[in-house]
């Protein structure tokens, strides 16, 4: 996990930041005393989890969590402070977790534990395939800064979890089956933007890659084709990711299902 701890007071925001260096879940921290150095910071990296004091000078963490939670959904909040009285406050923005100062590594730990175990249950996208195909996030759709990225993506859902070379890929999403360089190459842009994407959103597990081969993890997103193998709903009524011509396949084998 990449962290950022927060808090206006050096000498306990070094020991908050102590404490969660000390988690062997957390790959980075990065650590700030301004709101605002921190809310920048967020919008151009991925994070997963953010330990933040209450009661800072500026816009104050509750600002900053609200503010973090707009532009990156799947980010995890941790409140960390000396004043209990903030604590409905914290959950009606639906923060993860609330530590009392002074914070220790067992605390945080704990914490970071109920993140993960959150996580493995959570369904981290949602996906319709049904009509038109859409991607969303905590509920807003997933932003891509190439529009073919959305189709990869979808190429990989109609996959079920089933792994897919890069010229697999390729043969489907250009309609004259070409894997020269240049197109392997442009996937290759597509797959990063894909990537960062997910890691905006926090949903960065949902993608995996072994060997050669990439894949979604269907156990982590919430969709209606996949619903609708296992148990009939919903109904299929004609209509499967119909802007995307290599997806009438599977809308063949959902009609005669």
């Amino acid at each position: 996990m990449k962290a950022i701890t927060v808090d206006d007071e050096w000498a306990m925001l070094a020991a908050l930041t102590e404490a969660v260096a000390a988690s062997p879940d957390i790959e980075s921290v990065a650590e700030f005393t301004s709101c605002t150095a921190a809310l920048e910071w967020t919008a151009a990296h991925p994070v997963d989890v953010a330990f933040l004091d209450i009661k800072m000078r500026g816009m104050g963490g509750l600002a900053l969590a609200e503010r973090i939670l707009a532009f990156s959904p799947g980010c995890k909040i941790v409140f960390c402070t000396g004043y209990a009285e903030y604590a409905v406050e914290a959950f009606q923005i639906h923060v993860s977790g609330y530590l009392m100062k002074p914070i220790t590594a067992e605390a945080v730990q704990r914490e970071i534990d109920h993140i993960k175990g959150a996580k493995n249950t959570e369904k981290l996208l949602t996906v319709q395939c049904f009509g038109c195909f859409e991607a969303f996030a905590c509920g807003q759709a997933l932003s891509f800064r190439r529009s073919k990225t959305k189709e990869l993506l979808a190429f990989l859902v109609d996959r079920n979890g089933s792994g897919v070379t890069s010229q697999q890929i390729c043969a489907s999403l250009w309609e004259d089956g070409s894997d020269d360089t240049r197109r392997l190459s442009y996937l290759r842009q597509l797959f990063l933007d894909l990537r960062q994407t997910l890691e905006r959103v926090g949903a960065s597990e949902v993608l995996h890659q072994d060997g050669y081969r990439y894949a979604l993890s269907p156990e982590k997103i919430d969709c209606d084709y996949y619903s609708h193998l296992k148990t009939g709903k919903p109904a299929f009524h004609g209509e499967y990711m119909s802007q995307y011509s290599w997806a009438e396949e599977t809308c063949g084998l959902l009609w005669h299902k």
